[in-house]
């Protein structure tokens, strides 16, 4: 009998009729066994590129992942479809751990999950020496791989040990992934994993099903609130916060208000991070409000939304949180709310940090570059791959930019009364104080520093209080402006407002909007796509059939998206099979998955048929 293909293994374990973009050539070069770096957006099917080959292969696959919780959902996602899957880390008794390495030393592993901390002790990496000269040992898979980058906020120390799999087994093919790295971090990735000879396979990152939105903060969690309750209801979410204390205020404020949402950062203790996170992972409907040590790994498929109350640092960052909406595909949004206070905040917490000059500086960059996003008033999608090195074909009409187009104006004048009146201040007041002046107002502090003497007071009465602080926001993230820590976030000039305050250079700024209800007018297939998601909410048949799949999920104790994601229940709400025929033909629908679960869904939609 011959072997099986790998797009008989994708039909038959997995579900699918066919690989999707560089997938396939992926698959093959490893199951030949080639070396490959990965770089492959969230939700683009990153851990195919592994499991098939581990599949296709002689022996065991053993792949290594930092985080515990992802561990046991692939584990567990992979069981389901009847692979021969287990994992080995710290959560494990040592009985259990026990029984999975008997199980990995007689060859009865298909895929093994493993922490770094654990594949590099001495006597495990024995133990693999003899499990490649016995049932032997299919491939080394590196999830994560970015955790090697000293500059990532990710950064694993064991990581850079990693270089032994290649020493010590040097005919087994590695295969390093990653759904973020800029081309610093992809070049750390090859030099510190030792990869000068991986085929590279670099994926768009781009997220079509994403829209991107960054709102102009006036009261955070009111505008929160408005977001949620026009557009996610229901809908499981993550929102970000900076300090420890916000997520905690953030979450029981909307806990207040009906939301069922939970805290999660890394001053909780274990047993409480634990239950939250199994909380969000196994029910519906749950919003996660976090820092940012909640997320990587995190392979709920139907998060639906990811809000930003804070700016996040970089770009980089960004992008891998808001990467962790629609992972399965369909609509999500990406929605942020950014003032100056944030821009200051940031910018304070980097410069008072312990890393080296030539880390903040970097940090400064990437932070400038994230500014430089929320300004634009070019199409999101197009901006966050120019940043990746990657072009855009167009505008992709879903982000707020499109959707509804921005208005600029000719703000050279005002920029040259708000840089001259830095100057003349002395060049260490915070915005409050200098729209003062430009407005006239003889406030106590105006009046302390005789500031209504310059030249400058109550020459900007012709703009508003929120235009002034418009203007200076920009010319901030334009980098014209920067903010000084040591003056206690007081402004300075650049080098590049000379060419300003001379009248050789024009400035062009946004004009802040009032908020507004959004155009639909343009992305129709967007539209179509997120139309048909949420009339499926009202649907009684979907809320059956999710009903359905969350009791056969109690009962297995594993997340419901691991029954089916949401993608495959959609098509089976719209195809409506009557068969078991007919079922398999769906996307998703595996064939373990069908003996299992088959009859439960078509008794299903028998019922609803009446």
């Amino acid at each position: 009998m011959s072997s099986p293909t790998a797009r008989q293994i994708l039909h038959d374990i997995f579900g699918y009729p066919a690989f999707r973009g560089e997938q396939q050539a992926v698959v093959e070069h490893v199951a030949a066994g080639g070396d490959a770096l990965v770089l492959m957006p969230t939700g683009g099917g990153k851990s195919l590129c592994y499991q098939i080959p581990a599949l296709l292969r002689r022996g065991v696959g053993i792949v290594v992942s930092p985080l515990i919780a992802l561990m046991q959902d692939q584990v567990d996602a992979l069981r389901q479809l009847g692979v021969r899957a287990a994992f080995l880390n710290s959560s494990l008794n040592a009985d259990a751990a026990r029984d999975v390495f008997g199980r990995l030393m007689r060859g009865e592993l298909d895929i093994l999950y493993v922490a770094p901390e654990r594949l590099l002790m001495a006597n495990f990496l024995s133990a693999l020496e003899q499990v490649q000269a016995g049932p032997g040992l299919a491939l080394f898979a590196i999830d994560e791989a970015h955790c090697v980058s000293q500059w990532g906020h990710d950064f694993r120390p064991e990581y850079r040990e990693l270089t032994v799999l290649h020493e010590r087994f040097p005919d087994v093919p590695r295969i390093a992934l990653t759904a973020t790295a800029d081309a610093p971090t992809r070049r750390e990735i090859v030099e510190r994993l030792t990869l000068e000879q991986a085929r590279q396979f670099v994926s768009s990152f781009d997220r079509p099903n994403i829209r991107y939105r960054v709102t102009l903060k006036a009261n955070a969690r009111q505008q929160l609130q408005a977001f949620l309750e026009a557009e996610h209801a229901s809908d499981a979410g993550i929102v970000y916060c900076l300090s420890r204390k916000k997520v905690e205020e953030t979450a029981a404020w909307l806990k207040q208000r009906g939301w069922d949402a939970l805290p999660y950062h890394a001053g909780l203790d274990a047993a409480t991070r634990e239950r939250n996170q199994r909380r969000f992972l196994r029910e519906e409907g749950v919003i996660m409000v976090a820092t940012v040590a909640f997320g990587m790994g995190i392979d709920k498929p139907n998060v639906r939304f990811v809000a930003h109350l804070d700016l996040p640092k970089s770009m980089e960052g960004y992008y891998q949180e808001t990467g962790r909406a629609g992972r399965d595909g369909l609509p999500a949004d990406a929605w942020m709310t950014y003032g100056l206070g944030d821009v200051v905040s940031m910018r304070q917490m980097l410069a008072s940090g312990d890393a080296p000059e030539e880390r903040k500086r970097l940090e400064l960059r990437k932070l400038d570059a994230l500014l430089g996003f929320c300004e634009s008033t070019a199409c999101r999608h197009q901006a966050i791959l120019r940043y990746f090195g990657e072009e855009h074909p167009g505008d992709c009409g879903q982000c707020d930019n499109c959707l509804e187009p921005v208005d600029t104006w000719d703000a050279t004048q005002a920029a040259q009364m708000a840089l001259s009146c830095v100057y003349r201040s002395g060049q260490r007041f915070g915005v409050g104080h200098l729209i003062d002046v430009l407005l006239g107002k003889t406030t106590p502090q105006v009046e302390k520093f005789r500031h209504q003497q310059l030249t400058t007071f109550g020459i900007g009465q012709s703009l508003a209080q929120a235009q002034w602080s418009s203007v200076y926001r920009q010319l901030v993230a334009a980098g014209l402006l920067n903010v000084d820590m040591e003056a206690y976030g007081g402004l300075r000039l650049t080098e590049d407002a000379r060419p300003v305050l001379r009248g050789e250079k024009e400035v062009w700024l946004r004009r802040d909007a009032e908020p507004a209800k959004r155009k639909t007018s343009k992305a129709e297939r967007g539209a179509r796509a997120r139309e048909a998601y949420a009339g499926a909410n009202e649907d009684p048949l979907w809320q059956a059939l999710k009903a359905r799949r969350l009791e056969l999920a109690r009962e297995q104790g594993v997340p419901p998206y691991v029954i089916f994601h949401d993608s495959t229940l959609l098509e089976i709400l719209h195809r409506r099979p009557a068969s078991l025929a007919e079922l398999g033909e769906i996307s998703g629908v595996g064939q373990a998955k069908l003996a299992r679960y088959g009859e439960a869904f078509l008794q299903v939609l028998e019922d609803a048929a009446g």
